[in-house]
């Protein structure tokens, strides 16, 4: 994977502190954090076609939760492994759109963003639809 690896001294906080992306330069150290390459994926993921909007993880009473735009990154889980990033995107579609082109659409578009922004291989994009979302008129 080169020199892109992720960091193993990651301190333990209360707020969970996730280990960051880590490649060292000649004129220092560059780090990305997982809720960055979060906020790049949800950023990609709303300009699909056929995307009403972000969900956070999981359902609540049965209901997903649609996020403002500022929360993006919410409705996105990083994994790093020993070959790249495994991305999930959990999103809400527009009603009348055929899933599985969206859910595809979504994953090539979420990959080649997070690759273009950060140089690490996308090596899976798992994408959760978790409601349909009828425009109001």
């Amino acid at each position: 994977m080169g020199p892109l690896m992720a960091s193993k001294t990651a301190s333990k906080t209360a707020s969970k502190t996730i280990p960051a992306l880590i490649q060292s330069r000649r004129w220092g150290r560059i780090e990305v954090f997982p809720t960055a390459v979060a906020a790049i994926a949800g950023h990609a993921a709303m300009g699909c076609y056929g995307i009403g909007g972000m969900a956070a993880r999981g359902l609540r009473d049965g209901f997903a939760q649609l996020l403002r735009r500022e929360h993006f990154d919410k409705g996105v889980d990083v994994e790093q492994n020993e070959e790249g990033l495994v991305i999930d995107v959990y999103v809400i579609v527009q009603y009348g759109m055929r899933i599985s082109e969206v859910a595809h659409n979504l994953q090539e578009t979420v990959k080649f963003e997070v690759e273009r922004s950060v140089n690490v291989p996308v090596v899976r994009v798992n994408v959760t639809v978790q409601g349909v979302r009828e425009e109001s008129r």
